[in-house]
Order: structure tokens, then C-alpha cells, then sequence
């Protein structure tokens, strides 16, 4: 069985130019034969299982896995149980209310120790804007300040962050603009650390469900938690934004975007990084905007996001030794995987980065695009 299956993946990785036990950064090196199986009888679960585990290593997992996404090995792993998935994300809603803080208890809530490491010194856990910047923290200061000019931000006014983590843009725009803030979010470390952190400004950050939000905002916000509403809610949320707009706000959604419309997330990516997450496509999006708002400018720099977690990267390997009595090598190769592996989804246009502005009934004389 083990040499069948072992021909199989051989034959699959074959149009990729990847080899078992080959000497290139790229190859991959299989230290337990079971990992074939696993592969092929449970996809994309099995394969990052099987490296969690320690079957296989491979010295540039964001190299091997553009190949395999350039030559489109992964979608030949489709079988039984990915289908069941695939079914069950159908029939149920994942992102119910009910839900909806799950994602903080599993992701956010996992240590602002881990965070603190990865991350630029704001603490924003989205793509930075790279288009002038050469470190981590110049290419998110540039996306922060990207997000108020296209929002066309003054002071006094009242902006809603719709998943404000812990409260790097409320902060900036609070500091550099001098808007009052209100941010939600779902996890309850986020709220701790952004609350001590934004003492003294005019912002308030709230643990709660974007579906609980009152009041009237001069502008929204809304950076890396789209992903977390899933298409069954998508209509749901553009009314919730809609309902709190002032007639003359602006709102602004950047999130992951996908290349076609679906309705699950990769099954490895649900289960240990995401819960209950999925990405949106164009067509998902228009239809959720549709009769709600006019699409004032829609901007892609997807590829920013492969540098971004290339540097998150970085930092989660130089500051591993200062963090790593509070996790285990599980975590650990759990991590490195999620990085890798998301880095070359968006180096091999897979998946995009979008930010998109919206207004209620159109900017009056237009909008003037700003990047």
C-alpha cells in the first residue's frame, strides 16, 4: 500500500519539478511513509497534519507549496471527506451569532506574547502597503494611513472599527487625525492589551458582535475581519453597515479576497489557524453591496501579502526562543506552516487583497483614487 501511494504522490508532485527526498530547497523530505496515505486520503488536512507531526520537512515550504499551487496539484486531493466539508458548510451557518467569538477564543486569544513577536510595533495583523516601504513597520504605518486618506479622514469625526485587534488603527487614526473610535472585536486579549494601550485618546474598544453595533458613524472601517462573516451573512452585514453610515460616510472593507465564489475554507485551515472563516470573491461582494451602496473604488495589492507574511515569518523565527516555553513544537511547526503556506496562496494570485470603498448614495463630483 505504502509504495502505491507513494507512487501516486511521486506521479502528482512530478508536473511541479518537486522530488521526495530530493536535495533543493523546494523537495521534500519524507521521514514517515504514512504521510502518502495521509495525503491522499485526507487532502490538504492530512498533508499540514503530517508535517505538524513531524513526517515531513522541507527546507522552503512556501517555495515547494507555489509549485504545487502553480501546477494545481492540490485539487486532484479532492475527495469523500472534503466533499462532507464542503456539504456541511452549506446546510449550517457557521458565522451565526452563536458563533461568531469563536474565532477569538481559538486565533486571537491564542497569546499577545506570540503576536507581540510576529508582528509590526502597532500590532496590526493585516497586509501592510509595501509600495514605498522597506521594513514590517513602515509598509503598516503606509497602510494605516493609506486607509485614512481613502476615507478622506478629519478630525472630530466618528469612525467605527469593525474587528479593530488590538486597536492599532484606532490609535493611529485617533493620534494622526485626531477621529474619536469605537472598535469592536471578538477576542478578549485584543480588548485587554488595545484598552491599556489607547488610554487618554478618544477611542473605546468593545468586545462584541458587529451585529450588536448602535449609533451613526461618519465612517467605517472594517480591515482583516470580513473573512470571519461568511456568505450566508454577507447581505446580513452590508445592512448592519448600511444601517449605522451617516448618509455622507464612507466605508471601507479590505479583506482576502478569493478568485471564485465558495462557500468553506481549506479544511486544514478551519480546523487549526481560521475556524468558521472563508474568503469572498467579486461576485459574492457585488451581490452583498448590491442596492446598498455604490462602489466608489476597488484596489488590489494582493501580492504585498506574501511580504507581509514572509516578515511575520521572520520575526515568529528570530523571537521563537523568547517565546516558546509558553507553546510546543506542534505549535510551533503548526505555525511556520500557516505562514508558508498562506504566503504562497497570494504569491501565486490565488488569493488577493482587497480594499474597496463604498459610499451610501455616491460621492458627490466622484472619488478620487488614492494609492
Amino acid at each position: 500500500m505504502s509504495l502505491s501511494t507513494k507512487k501516486l504522490i511521486q506521479d502528482l508532485l512530478s508536473p511541479a519539478d518537486i522530488q521526495i527526498n530530493g536535495s533543493r530547497p523546494w523537495d521534500i523530505q519524507v521521514h514517515d511513509e504514512r504521510t502518502f496515505a495521509r495525503t491522499l486520503g485526507f487532502g490538504s488536512l492530512g498533508f499540514g497534519e503530517a508535517y505538524m507531526d513531524g513526517w515531513w520537512d522541507c527546507e522552503a515550504i512556501d517555495q515547494m507549496l507555489t509549485r504545487v499551487f502553480e501546477s494545481n496539484i492540490d485539487r486532484h486531493l479532492v475527495n469523500w471527506r472534503v466533499g462532507l466539508f464542503i456539504l456541511k458548510s452549506r446546510l449550517f451557518n457557521a458565522q451565526r451569532r452563536s458563533k461568531a467569538f469563536e474565532v477569538g477564543e481559538r486565533h486571537y486569544d491564542v497569546g499577545n506574547d506570540l503576536y507581540q513577536a510576529m508582528l509590526d510595533k502597532r500590532l496590526t495583523y493585516t497586509c501592510g502597503y509595501w509600495k514605498q516601504a522597506t521594513t514590517l513597520d513602515e509598509a503598516q504605518e503606509a497602510k494605516l494611513d493609506l486607509v485614512c486618506r481613502k476615507i478622506g479622514l478629519e478630525k472630530g469625526m466618528r469612525v467605527l472599527d469593525i474587528g479593530c485587534g488590538w486597536g492599532s488603527f484606532a490609535k493611529f487614526a485617533a493620534e494622526k487625525y485626531g477621529a474619536e473610535v469605537l472598535g469592536i472585536t471578538v477576542s478578549k486579549q485584543q480588548i485587554e492589551f488595545g484598552r491599556e494601550n489607547t488610554k487618554g485618546l478618544p477611542i473605546e474598544l468593545r468586545f462584541q458582535d458587529y451585529r450588536e453595533v448602535t449609533g451613526s458613524f461618519d465612517r467605517v472601517v472594517s480591515l482583516g475581519m470580513f473573512e470571519h462573516v461568511g456568505y450566508k451573512n454577507y447581505q446580513t452585514y452590508m445592512n448592519v453597515i448600511h444601517r449605522l453610515l451617516s448618509k455622507e460616510g464612507i466605508f471601507l472593507l479590505h479583506t482576502i479576497g478569493c478568485n471564485r465564489s465558495v462557500k468553506s475554507t481549506d479544511p486544514w485551515i478551519d480546523k487549526y489557524i481560521f475556524p468558521n472563516s472563508m474568503l469572498p470573491s467579486v461576485a459574492q461582494i457585488g451581490a452583498s453591496i448590491e442596492r446598498r451602496f455604490v462602489m466608489e473604488d476597488w484596489h488590489n495589492f494582493g501580492t504585498d501579502y506574501d511580504k507581509t507574511l514572509l516578515a511575520w515569518y521572520e520575526h515568529f523565527e528570530k523571537k521563537w526562543s523568547e517565546i516558546k516555553h509558553a507553546y510546543d513544537n506542534h505549535f510551533y511547526r503548526m505555525w511556520r506552516f500557516y505562514l508558508l503556506s498562506c504566503a504562497a496562496t497570494f504569491r501565486t494570485r490565488r488569493n488577493q487583497l482587497w480594499q474597496i470603498v463604498l459610499s451610501k448614495d455616491g460621492i458627490k463630483n466622484g472619488y478620487q483614487s488614492i494609492r
